[in-house]
């Protein structure tokens, strides 16, 4: 039976180690995903599941790459991004989902975040709120470039990350509503693209840890879109933004 404990080789949450995870790491909130990304890599070997953590380790273009689920929220998912850093990954990759905010984004489109509002508080013990979070820039354009390549509409630009789900969906039903709802309103005259909840803490960990960083989301629908009166598609195919993250994490290997 394997020792988990700290010092015996192993992550105390994610349960692996330096031999079987790849530089290159696709994060994702959901465990049940993990086997469906994995099936985008060669020889895709499930590795670890321990509480929210779900790694697979495969290959891609001769390179070593992971899939590893974070859970939900800024909380969990730094502590997948720590102990997937002190295995040896340095090029880490979001696949999500997020709802959308302008009215342009639909559902079914993507979202390429170059930075992300810290509307959590995972960061706030990283770095002073000062401190902004953003994506990698060459991580950024391969993302970019892959999304091209699929020929799906795509949208790049600052994400908003919560630690409430549900204060998003009504803030008229919690104490603190006139809050969210202002900051809500700022957020989406200032051009924010949709809401989620791990991105922020995924950019401050890649900037502090000298770590590439990116976000591929899924949008699922847009509420913006149903309060105009417009029509609110829904999509659940993750597989848009898996795509564009596999073949992003190729066009990096190659160019290196």
């Amino acid at each position: 039976m394997v020792d988990y404990t700290e010092g015996k080789g192993y992550q105390y949450h994610i349960h692996t180690n330096k031999d079987n995870v790849g530089g290159y790491v696709i994060v994702t909130g959901d465990p049940g995903r993990c086997e469906s990304i994995a099936r985008y890599l060669d020889d895709p070997e499930l590795i670890a599941s321990n509480r929210e953590y779900t790694t697979y380790t495969g290959s891609l273009c001769g390179e070593k790459v992971s899939v590893t689920s974070t859970g939900i929220g800024g909380p969990s998912s730094a502590i997948a991004f720590e102990e997937l850093y002190k295995c040896g990954a340095h090029t880490l990759i979001r696949v999500g989902t997020c709802g959308g905010i302008q009215l342009d984004v639909k559902g079914g489109d993507l979202i390429i975040a170059t930075g992300a509002i810290r509307m959590e508080g995972t960061t706030k013990e990283y770095v002073p709120v000062e401190f902004p979070a953003v994506a990698d820039f060459e991580v950024v354009q391969a993302l970019v470039s892959a999304a091209k390549i699929s020929d799906l509409p795509f949208h790049v630009g600052v994400v908003e990350c919560k630690d409430s789900f549900y204060g998003e969906m009504d803030p008229t039903e919690f104490p603190a509503g006139y809050e969210l709802a202002s900051k809500w309103n700022a957020w989406k005259e200032c051009g924010a693209l949709a809401s989620e909840m791990e991105s922020a803490a995924l950019f401050i960990f890649g900037s502090f840890r000298r770590c590439r960083t990116g976000t591929v989301l899924l949008a699922l629908d847009n509420q913006e879109r149903e309060k105009a009166g417009l029509p609110n598609i829904q999509n659940h195919d993750v597989d848009r933004a898996i795509g564009v993250a596999v073949n992003a994490i190729k066009q990096l290997i190659m160019s290196e």
